[in-house]
């Protein structure tokens, strides 16, 4: 593709993103000009480059959307159907957009159907316009002496603009401030950034990520030369490395307000097509992460958005029966925490029907009657994760077709994060997802278990404990299932060697366990040994190894040796059968569930005197033991 083109396509669709956000920002607040006003240069913008580009349906399309929104500048109401025929010309737009970008040409067709509804509107909205029999100064009639070329405006529309811009003039002085200011700003703005493609920044990723391997190599060969003349020039490559690392990393974060970029215009249209009355509150859009993690986290989050309008939120007059506003409400909020991005999506609705969910997962065969009466309600909350599980009484265009949470929950674990569900009945429903900062480079715990090497990725470690007969951390049966006894409560537990289908040692007692977390549930397992952390590149797993859960990838240690990256997700999944039998273990510690969200794990340590001191754990990423 033209260069020059593929810098219009970019441009216009980011730009059109942005359309869409206000436009609906627009409709909510009609008194804002600022919005308007945006608006109206970016549709303006793109107008006059298809012009110069000679891309006359894009052009022609433009054109009349800028003219209904003139309308609009101009004094007229915006109504919601004057905001959906703009919204329906921008959609066109985005379109002919795919094809000029796949095609590198405009396709065939014809958009006279929509241009013709938007000049009937403008014409409508002439009629309607308040003051519209006023006038304020006087127009000579203009005749022109050519027809215009494409780009061009008429000398209405530039008078339309000089108006719209026209400011009082500022004094002397802050005439020259101003000018001083903002040229040398506009200079360093102008400056400050550049357009680099995606293709380019993988490139620069994979490039460090050999870097760091190489780095890992040579620091194994030094520790085993202590002696060495290379000590010293190769630590000041080790931390130039870190630095390069971190600088590639920040390059490739975008905040992730880019994900929820198209969630206020969704919300709008199911508002309009389930007859609902929904406000979408987001917070915390400026919370970054991976590019890659980014693209990976839209799609469920999106799929959350429109299950809580057409599952959560019930209809304006269910809610006043229930005592509570017509206007439903949806919030997103985002947050770092400890090596982790922590989105929140909740609603203001009905809650899950626990009694439902209960008779279909036995109507589906998922679970017997008397097993199900044994779960707590936020077990069975879980099985709204189940492919193919829906308690929606009629199938729609929105949902109810069992392929949203579960798709959710597939997206969420390939990235190595985690959903939970929360519901309060009546009153509302909550999802936390829980998902790493980044998947190129991590920190994980080497170990050792019959014999081999594998990597745990640090972000699901807790703690690492020997097992004792007696002492704080011992190991325990009940009902023929292995526990651990970590201080005030029981933990399940396996030895990784059994999970991997290796040799099965008897002996457990004096060996390590590593205590690890998937979302609510806590689990260890046994290794024989544990090495040290290291900063891992993740290389993707080979299409022969796919089908074990167990890994997630595989990477290259220092030494050069090759080892797999357990997954803990999957040792998760391979518990889970084993905490559903004995669900009783997680119950034996009564109080532990009333008191959990009255305490704050700490992590104790000494340092320059005798007196202990804390720091809450959630704010640790990780520990590393220096020479």
């Amino acid at each position: 593709m033209d260069d020059l083109l593929r810098e219009f396509v970019t441009e216009t669709n980011e730009n059109l993103d942005v359309v869409d956000v206000e436009l609906v920002r627009f409709e909510q607040d009609p008194n804002n000009g600022k919005i308007l006003d945006n608006v109206f240069r970016l549709v303006h913008t793109i107008k006059g480059t298809c012009g110069f580009l000679g891309l006359p349906r894009l052009e022609a399309l433009a054109h009349a959307a800028e003219a209904l929104m003139g309308k609009f500048r101009d004094g007229a109401p915006a109504t919601s159907d004057t905001v959906t025929l703009v919204l329906a010309t921008i959609d066109r737009i985005k379109e002919i957009l795919d094809a000029l970008e796949h095609e590198q040409r405009e396709p065939e067709g014809s958009d006279e159907d929509l241009i013709a509804e938007l000049e009937k509107m403008v014409a409508e909205v002439e009629r309607a316009k308040p003051g519209s029999g006023k006038t304020v100064g006087t127009l000579t009639p203009q005749v022109l002496e050519r027809p215009l070329l494409p780009g061009e405006d008429t000398l209405d529309e530039l008078e339309r603009a000089f108006r719209a811009t026209a400011v009082e003039p500022p004094t002397r002085i802050e005439q020259v401030n101003a000018g001083a200011v903002s040229d040398e700003e506009n200079g360093k703005t102008a400056n400050q950034s550049i357009r680099v493609s995606v293709d380019m920044l993988e490139h620069l990723m994979t490039t460090v990520s050999e870097l760091v391997l190489t780095r890992n190599q040579l620091l194994e060969i030094v520790r085993r030369h202590e002696d060495s003349e290379f000590k010293a020039p190769l630590q000041r490559l080790s931390n130039v490395t870190a630095e390069l690392q971190e600088g590639v990393m920040k390059a490739r974060m975008q905040p992730i307000g880019h994900a929820w970029q198209k969630l206020p215009r969704i919300v709008r249209d199911l508002c309009n097509e389930l007859g609902k009355q929904i406000e979408l509150e987001m917070h915390g859009a400026e919370t970054e992460l991976d590019r890659q993690v980014l693209d990976l986290i839209k799609d469920p989050l999106t799929h959350m958005v429109r299950n809580s309008a057409d599952h959560g939120l019930e209809s304006p007059e269910d809610r006043r029966a229930a005592g509570k506003p017509d206007r439903g409400q949806i919030r997103l909020s985002a947050h770092h925490e400890g090596g982790h991005i922590i989105i929140q999506i909740a609603d203001d609705g009905r809650g899950l029907d626990t009694e439902r969910i209960k008779a279909k997962a036995v109507a589906q065969g998922l679970i017997s009657e008397a097993e199900i009466q044994k779960l707590s309600e936020g077990q069975i909350h879980k099985y709204i994760f189940v492919p193919g599980f829906s308690t929606a009484s009629k199938v729609t265009s929105v949902s109810g077709r069992g392929v949203g949470m579960d798709v959710v929950r597939n997206n969420i674990d390939q990235i190595g994060g985690t959903i939970d569900v929360k519901s309060v009945a009546g009153a509302g429903l909550c999802f936390t997802v829980k998902i790493p900062l980044t998947l190129a480079i991590v920190s994980a715990l080497i170990v050792e278990a019959g014999g081999e090497q594998f990597a745990i990725p640090q972000m699901a470690v807790v703690e690492l404990v020997r097992a004792r007969a007696d002492g704080d951390s011992r190991v325990e049966r009940i009902n023929d299932t292995m526990v651990l006894r970590l201080r005030d409560k029981l933990v399940p537990l396996a030895r990784l060697t059994a999970l991997l289908g290796m040799e099965r040692e008897k002996q457990v007692e004096g060996r390590f366990i590593v205590v690890m977390q998937v979302g609510k549930q806590t689990f260890g397992v046994v290794v024989d040994g544990v090495f040290h952390t290291e900063e891992i590149v993740v290389k993707p797993m080979s299409s022969k190894l796919r089908h074990i859960p167990m890994f997630s990838g595989n990477t290259i240690l220092g030494d050069g040796s090759v080892i797999m990256i357990i997954d803990p997700n999957g040792v998760a999944q391979a518990l889970g059968s084993t905490v559903a039998n004995h669900l009783a273990v997680e119950e034996t510690v009564d109080a532990r569930s009333e008191n959990e969200a009255q305490t704050t794990p700490l992590l104790v340590f000494r340092a320059g005197s005798p007196q202990p001191m804390a720091v809450p754990l959630a704010l640790i990423t990780r520990l590393e033991e220096v020479d």
